[in-house]
C-alpha cells in the first residue's frame, strides 16, 4: 500500500514537472515575435528582439523615456504616441490615459508588446537623456527618515540639467528582493555641479528602493542612474514666486534656490514647508541663510501636528491659509508645488481660490 502511494506521488511529480517544461517552452515560442522595428519620430529606426514592452526595448538602445514607478503601470509618466503596431489599448492604461489621449493615440509605453514593427512619436529632448555611473561619496541623515546622498559621476562624465529637474535611481537585488528596482528622485544640488549631484531620499514603508537606500546603501557603492527628466523648472519670468512642499519635496525647491543664489534675482518669493512635527523638519537654517540672500524671500515652515515637548512657536494648521498674506497680485504669481498627489491638489484649489492662474501652478508629484 506505501509503496502504491509513494509511486502514485512520483507519477503525480513528474506529469507536473513535465506540464511545466511545456509550459515554458510553449511560452518561449509564442513569445519569439523574432527582430522587430521600431520607427521614431519617422527619422530613425532600431531593431529590437520582440516580446518586451516599448519601455524596456527603447531602453535597451539607450532611449530612455520616463518611469516614475520603474515600468508597474501606475504612474503614467512614460505616455508616447504610437502611431502603428501597439495592439489594442489594455485595461491597465485606460485609467491612466485621458479621452483627448486615447483618441491621439497616446499610450503607456510600458504596458505596449513590441509584437509587430511599431511606428512611434516622442520629444526630441528624450534624446538628451544619459545613463550614468556613480559612486556614492556622502550620505547625511537629515531626519530619522530622510536622506542625502551625494553621487560622484564616473568616467569623467557630467550632467546638465535644469535646476528642479529628477532622475530615476536603479537600486539593486538585497534580502528577498531579487530584482533592481527603478524610482524617480528629484535633484536636490544646484546644475553647476555637474560632476555630481544630491538626492534627498525620504524612507517609504515596505518601499522596495528607499529601503534599499536607508539600509543597504554604503559611501563607496556603485550605482546607476538616467536622466535628466520633467518640466518642473523655474520659469524665466518676473512673476512672484510661491514655493510650497512636503517631505522629500524639498529637494527641487532647493535645487532652485542654489541656482538662483548663484544667478541673481530680485523676484518675490515665499518657501511653505509643511511637516507634522518638529522631528520633520530638515535644513531649516539653509533655508532660512536665503533670506540674506535675496532681498525679498521668506521661509515659513508649518506644523500640522505639533507635539507638546517640540517647543514650537511658528505657525501650525495647513499652509494654505497663510497663502493671502503672501499674494500680492494674483495675475502675477507662479507656484511651484512638490509633495504627495493629495496635498498637491488641495494646494492647487486653494491657490485658484485665491485667484492664481491654474496655468502658472507647476508641481512635481509623487506617491
Amino acid at each position: 500500500m506505501i509503496t502504491k502511494v509513494l509511486l502514485d506521488i512520483a507519477i503525480m511529480s513528474a506529469i507536473g514537472v513535465i506540464l511545466a517544461l511545456l509550459m515554458v517552452i510553449a511560452q518561449r515560442w509564442l513569445s519569439n515575435y523574432g527582430e522587430l522595428s521600431i520607427n521614431i519620430n519617422g527619422k530613425r529606426d532600431i531593431t529590437v528582439i520582440g516580446g518586451n514592452s516599448l519601455l524596456s526595448s527603447l531602453s535597451e538602445k539607450q532611449i530612455f523615456l520616463p518611469s516614475a514607478c520603474g515600468g508597474r503601470g501606475t504612474c503614467g509618466a512614460c505616455k508616447c504616441k504610437v502611431d502603428e503596431g501597439g495592439g489594442p489599448v489594455l485595461p491597465t492604461e485606460k485609467p491612466l490615459l485621458s479621452k483627448a489621449e486615447l483618441v491621439g493615440n497616446i499610450r503607456l509605453s510600458c504596458q505596449v508588446k513590441v509584437k509587430n514593427n511599431v511606428k512611434i512619436q516622442i520629444p526630441d529632448s528624450i534624446f538628451n537623456i544619459r545613463k550614468y555611473q556613480t559612486e556614492v561619496v556622502e550620505i547625511l541623515d537629515y531626519t530619522y527618515d530622510t536622506k542625502g546622498i551625494t553621487f560622484k559621476l564616473l568616467d569623467e562624465q557630467t550632467i546638465d540639467f535644469k535646476a528642479g529637474q529628477y532622475v530615476q535611481l536603479e537600486s539593486k537585488p538585497y534580502e528577498k528582493v531579487k530584482q533592481k528596482a527603478i524610482r524617480a528622485y528629484s535633484i536636490s544640488s544646484k546644475p553647476s555641479l555637474q560632476n555630481r549631484l544630491q538626492l534627498i531620499i525620504r524612507q517609504v514603508p515596505e518601499g522596495i528602493c528607499t529601503t534599499w537606500v536607508h539600509k543597504h546603501l554604503k559611501v563607496g557603492d556603485k550605482v546607476s542612474f538616467t536622466g535628466p527628466y520633467g518640466d518642473f523648472f523655474l520659469r524665466d519670468t518676473d512673476a512672484d514666486i510661491i514655493f510650497v512642499a512636503g517631505g522629500s519635496g524639498k529637494a527641487p525647491i532647493k535645487s532652485i534656490l542654489e541656482h538662483l543664489a548663484e544667478t541673481g534675482t530680485s523676484r518675490k518669493m515665499s518657501y511653505f514647508f509643511g511637516a507634522r512635527t518638529v522631528r520633520d523638519l530638515y535644513l531649516t537654517e539653509e533655508m532660512q541663510a536665503f533670506e540674506k540672500v535675496f532681498e525679498n524671500f521668506e521661509y515659513v515652515p508649518v506644523l500640522s501636528h505639533p507635539e507638546p515637548g517640540d517647543g514650537w512657536t511658528g505657525k501650525t494648521g495647513f499652509v494654505m491659509p497663510f497663502f493671502k498674506d503672501a499674494i500680492r497680485d494674483p495675475q502675477n504669481t507662479e507656484a511651484y508645488l512638490c509633495g504627495s498627489p493629495g496635498m498637491i491638489a488641495a494646494v492647487t484649489k486653494s491657490l485658484k481660490e485665491y485667484g492664481v492662474p491654474e496655468g502658472k501652478i507647476y508641481y512635481d508629484s509623487f506617491g
